[in-house]
């Protein structure tokens, strides 16, 4: 979810601790060396706050792969009608430990298996809504003739079937007369000469009165001026009745029809009125002009189509109070009409729209409160409730929130117990709310959330210890970190808190933790660091607000400039050489940030960042940068290169080397060559197409470029050619790479010593770039495969201390105490990770162990959750096969 959610107790408790202003109001040079007799730990304090962690509105399982499991299973035998919910369900669970790629897969399954219309109109909607800011990469590809909406509008009027009860009524005599072949219907002082048979296989109604035994079934002349038709409407159904369909009727007139064919049920008037109107319904103004018909007339059609058009029209839509109305107050019939079955995927899209727009405001809750009517089983209610029971708490509504958390917990839940646990603290009960936690850690398989919560009901040691533990079970919570970090700083530790918040942002890059370290270099006056930071957070996020929201981080970046002694233009790249050199990624954004204020907008610089953001996992603000660079190309060629480059790093490779052959069409360049080696090199399989690649890349390097992307090109050269088996001219890359500054053509040349039998010196040569690199977790992975194996695990726990996300030490460790018949162990290794990382690798080998142990049980469960990770794997469908087959 994109909108923070704050804890409103932190907030009230240190609203006046903090104030920026203290400091933004001093004169350079002026503030209080840290070292200095002056210091205080409440001056300190007033840079350096945590917030408390907030209560996320997610669903959160005690065992998300039971759970995983369990859907799958279930997805297996179910209707087509619950599939789609199942899929949403996974989507939530994905949320919850914040899988963004995976999210998307199961929202995409979820609109791809869609058994409504309703649904594929809803899923649909929200793809286009999650995919906001692409449009760029849309316009691409339909310059490449490829179409990329596929989430765009449905035909609803052809999506939707014709539900007419029989196709018309018989048009047998019973007491009319047989020579009246015609009735005029009187309206006002006309007459409208209708075929008396043809209206009368209009409904049943019509039947009876024209040929039944009423009087009209003897008239020749009928009065039909109190029934709200106009003269023109009945000429219209009248030539329905001859031909069956409606010519062009303006949009008036068909409602007009549709309201007097719902009061004389006739169905395929009806029917073809709905259709009609459905396809005339294009703007937001429309829909809402129109879908009260569509409801009052029980119009499906109609009522789809306005759907559609609200929510494509997301998240827009939802500041028009006239939509917010027609959402938050249907009932269960006009949600009928307008919902069809999808009610429950509707309001989990709202709310979702609305909680990012502002989780406090009450459009959120009535969309929430509608969530919880929606919702048809426990596991739908015990989110409905949670996120509610969040909402509330945000707003301060206490006895509502805890009411709604009791509900989400008695539903099985646990994770709202955190939600009661800080409701228990703010009514003065922390030891109760101490002990709800304790009691909870002692009842199931503890996670990482449970201690950090309850350290928030103790202090001193046992609030370290509770943190501490947290960190073990689940190294990915931010808030452990920034604790420790800001009580250390309080000890005056200034080296140990740094080196604390380090050790997250060595591999999360968190803009809270980014806040927090500038904040520990303003409290030690160090603004050269503080610098790099606060252009790291602009580089991510350009609207970030620090100090709770109350400050920009761009004034405050201001403000320390005033600090800090200006580069030239030579002294920046200066600077990003050595950054880079050193595997400073944060650094080398900082720079560039700071090269694109001083010296205005540049496609190539754009295009850096757009690298380094890669690097650092921030896809969506590298897609950012890399469509400023477009925006910013000196060139029609440039342009194309990072066209390319959008195309190809969003799947899209075809294109992305069409791109290329562009751009070196206009003019040969480095970057054009460099994309075309690099997307051919990554689409094809087949050696045979090494030797392109390899031409390429030394076209690439006989073009103008700098040595930063120099030694890149050398580097991947190198890769081509130990592949096809040519290690004298790999080295050759790698050395000259190196002479470059290219720190990471350490690790292919350790490579090419590994492959000449010289473990000795492919060790020394990953020794080297562990020295040489700030971010080396990599480096440490890849040193112990040259280790002697006494020396591979203190390598491979280095690289879980460094960087705990990657799986490959787990995999190791437990194939290790596998081979050594611990098999318990071996599997609590990997259990180790897979309770905050939900890696296919790493459920694979777990149910590989499972199956050797004899736990089928074990096994079955990590394929299935295996299999909503990646449903297409070839090897894990294959031991879910066979795993299957020994199920008891």
């Amino acid at each position: 979810m994109r909108t923070f959610f704050p804890s409103d107790s932190c907030k009230e408790s240190q609203l006046n601790a903090i104030n920026p202003q203290s400091w933004l109001q001093v004169e350079r040079g002026k503030l209080t060396k840290f070292s200095s007799s002056h210091t205080t730990s409440s001056s300190i304090e007033s840079f350096v706050k945590v917030p408390e962690p907030p209560i996320l509105p997610f669903f959160k399982p005690i065992d998300y792969v039971e759970v995983l499991a369990q859907i799958h299973e279930e997805l297996e035998s179910c209707s087509l009608q619950e599939r789609s919910n199942l899929y949403l369900l996974q989507f939530q669970i994905f949320r919850g430990l914040g899988e963004t790629k995976l999210m998307r897969r199961s929202l995409r399954s979820a609109w791809q298996k869609a058994g409504t219309v309703h649904e594929r109109i809803v899923f649909g909607a929200w793809l286009k809504y999650e995919k906001q800011g692409e449009e760029l990469i849309a316009d691409l590809l339909a310059n490449c003739n490829k179409c990329a909406q596929e989430f765009g509008p449905i035909d609803v009027v052809s999506q939707l079937p014709i539900e007419v009860n029989g196709s018309s009524q018989e048009t047998f005599m019973m007491n009319g007369d047989k020579s009246l072949k015609n009735v005029n219907f009187k309206i006002g002082d006309e007459k409208i000469v209708c075929d008396r048979q043809k209206i009368a296989s209009l409904s049943a109604p019509f039947h009876a009165m024209l040929n039944g035994y009423f009087t009209e079934s003897l008239c020749e002349d009928i009065d039909l001026s109190e029934n709200n038709i106009s003269p023109l409407g009945m000429r219209t159904i009248s030539d329905f009745s001859m031909t069956g369909s409606l010519s062009e009727v303006p949009p008036d007139l068909l409602l007009e029809i549709l309201v007097f064919a719902n009061k004389f049920c006739c169905e395929r008037l009806k029917d073809a009125c709905d259709r009609k109107l459905a396809s005339l319904v294009c703007t937001k103004d429309d829909a809402v002009e129109i879908i009260e018909y569509a409801i009052d007339e029980n119009s499906p059609v109609l009522a789809a189509s306005c759907l559609q058009v609200f929510l494509h029209a997301l998240p827009d839509c939802l500041n028009d109070e006239r939509v917010v109305e027609i959402f938050s107050h249907a009932n269960k019939q006009q949600k009928s009409v307008i919902l069809g079955q999808a009610s429950f995927s509707l309001y989990c899209l709202l709310s979702e729209v609305a909680m990012n727009l502002d989780p406090r405001s009450d459009k959120n809750v009535c969309f929430l409160e509608q969530l919880i009517e929606s919702a048809e089983t426990d596991r739908q209610r015990m989110l409905a409730f949670h996120q509610l029971g969040c909402v509330r708490f945000l707003r301060k509504e206490y006895d509502e929130a805890k009411s709604l958390f009791e509900a989400a917990v008695s539903l099985g839940h646990v994770y709202s117990i955190s939600g009661l646990a800080r409701l228990g603290y703010i009514k003065g009960h922390k030891l109760w709310s101490y002990e709800k936690l304790s009691s909870v850690i002692s009842t199931v398989n503890p996670l990482g959330w449970m201690y950090q919560e309850r350290s928030l009901y103790c202090e001193g040691d046992k609030r370290w210890e509770d943190l501490e533990k947290a960190t073990e079970l689940d190294p990915t919570l931010t808030y452990p970190y920034m604790y420790r970090a800001a009580s250390l700083m309080m000890k005056q530790n200034v080296q140990a808190a740094l080196a604390e918040i380090n050790r997250v942002l060595g591999f999360k890059l968190a803009l809270e933790c980014l806040e927090l370290r500038f904040c520990l270099y303003l409290a030690i006056e160090d603004y050269k660091a503080a610098i790099c930071d606060v252009q790291a957070i602009l580089t991510l996020s350009p609207d970030y607000r620090m100090f709770e929201g109350r400050v920009a981080a761009s004034l405050l970046r201001t403000l320390v400039r005033e600090h800090v002694d200006n580069w030239t233009t030579a002294d920046c790249w200066m600077q990003l050489y050595n950054r880079w050199s050193s595997v400073d990624d944060i650094g080398s954004l900082s720079v560039i940030y700071q090269m694109l204020e001083s010296g205005g907008p540049n496609g190539v610089l754009y295009f850096r960042q757009s690298l380094l953001l890669l690097r650092l996992n921030c896809p969506d603000a590298a897609m950012r940068s890399l469509e400023l660079a477009c925006q910013h190309a000196s060139s029609e060629h440039e342009r194309l290169v990072y066209e390319g480059w959008i195309l190809y790093d969003t799947g899209h490779c075809e294109e992305g080397l069409q791109k290329a052959e562009e751009s070196i069409k206009i003019k040969r360049s480095f970057e054009a060559f460099f994309l075309k080696a690099y997307a051919l090199a990554d689409s094809s399989l087949d050696l045979s197409c090494s030797s392109t690649v390899i031409s390429l890349l030394e076209n690439a390097l006989k073009c103008p470029s700098d040595n930063l992307r120099k030694g890149q090109a050398l580097n991947n050269l190198g890769s081509v050619f130990v592949d096809c088996g040519e290690l004298d001219s790999a080295a050759d890359c790698y050395i000259n790479a190196l002479k470059i500054q290219h720190t990471r053509a350490h690790q292919g040349l350790a490579r090419v010593h590994f492959l000449r039998n010289d473990k000795a010196a492919a060790y020394e040569e990953m020794t080297k770039l562990i020295e040489k690199a700030k971010n080396n977790a990599s480096a440490y992975e890849k040193r112990s495969e040259y280790c002697d194996r006494d020396l591979i695990k203190a390598d491979l726990d280095m690289v879980t201390r460094l960087d705990p996300l990657r799986v490959y030490p787990y995999r190791y460790r437990a194939a290790v105490l596998m081979d050594s018949y611990k098999e318990k162990e071996a599997i609590d290794e990997l259990s180790r990770a897979i309770a905050f990382k939900p890696d296919l690798h790493l459920l694979h080998l777990r149910a590989a162990f499972h199956e050797h142990v004899g736990d089928v049980l074990g096994a079955l469960r990590d394929c299935r959750a295996a299999l909503s990770v990646d449903p297409n794997h070839q090897e894990m469908l294959e031991l879910h096969s066979r795993v299957n087959c020994h199920e008891p």
